[in-house]
């Protein structure tokens, strides 16, 4: 009986993915993307939100304990607080509760060049991308785009669904029916470092690349980012980017989807006032 448990919580995970896979976002205005995985439904959003914030502030308490925290009025982390709240108003197509979600953002000093945002809206930028790429606001804001769409497409859930069907099919039937989330506390402890697949990177560079148009940021910056980007890592790439795909096919898509984004881009650079500076 626990195996047959076990296969029918495996059978309704890989139907949703397949399922998932195979369509597509409605036919509208912005880029095309594929839905969202069914799988995540394994796993209560609100408590990995949850686990994803104590997360967040365990990070933003080990960065003040080294100094690390740029203050709130510090000029790199308003300059990023204000590209995010250019992108904040054109997430609600991409996620019905992004509007309720309590969105945060920190810039960490560390030369690390990468940037994050958990569950439930929890941005983080490190100073080592910013610098080190010396990013424009453009790139800046194809670098937020990017990661919000992670959030937003509940990337995050999805690996964590996916890994604890694999590790523990019978406590996946438990998740299915809102059982015990003892497991889901235990993955959520990797929320900081989790890696996403191919696909789920693609997504989110398109979708981020439409945030950015959006909001009035030049959608080609995604283009000159992974050239910094490629350049930065020759030889000693970071092991995040393990999982991602090619700087060359990253830049493909995007030249592929230009056409997509820059009206959007162009409609609201009429509108946009210039930047502060």
């Amino acid at each position: 009986m626990r195996r047959l448990i076990i296969a029918t919580a495996a059978g309704i995970a890989i139907l949703a993915s397949a399922s998932a896979t195979a369509q597509l976002a409605k036919d509208e205005e912005g880029v095309k993307v594929r839905r969202p995985s069914l799988i995540r439904n394994l796993v209560s959003a609100a408590k990995l939100e949850k686990a994803a914030l104590q997360q967040y502030e365990q990070l933003r308490g080990q960065a003040v304990s080294r100094n690390a925290l740029l203050a709130a009025d510090d000029p790199q982390t308003k300059r990023v607080q204000r590209i995010a709240d250019d992108l904040l108003p054109h997430t609600r197509k991409w996620h019905p509760r992004a509007k309720d979600w309590q969105w945060q953002v920190i810039v960490v000093k560390t030369p690390t060049i990468n940037a994050l945002c958990m569950p439930g809206g929890k941005i983080a930028v490190f100073t080592g991308i910013l610098d080190g790429l010396k990013l424009t606001d453009d790139e800046a804001a194809m670098v937020l785009g990017h990661e919000m769409a992670h959030a937003l497409r509940e990337h995050a859930r999805a690996r964590t669904a996916k890994v604890t069907l694999t590790n523990a099919g019978a406590l996946a039937v438990g998740l299915l029916i809102g059982g015990n989330m003892g497991e889901l506390a235990r993955q959520g402890g990797g929320l900081l470092s989790l890696k996403f697949n191919r696909d789920d990177e693609r997504d989110a560079d398109l979708i981020g690349m439409e945030l950015a148009a959006r909001a009035g940021y030049n959608p080609e910056a995604g283009i000159t980012l992974w050239e910094k980007m490629s350049k930065a890592v020759r030889g000693t790439p970071p092991p995040w980017l393990s999982t991602h795909p090619s700087g060359e096919d990253r830049i493909a898509r995007m030249k592929q989807n230009m056409k997509y984004v820059l009206p959007l881009y162009e409609r609201a650079r009429a509108n946009k006032p210039p930047a502060p500076n």
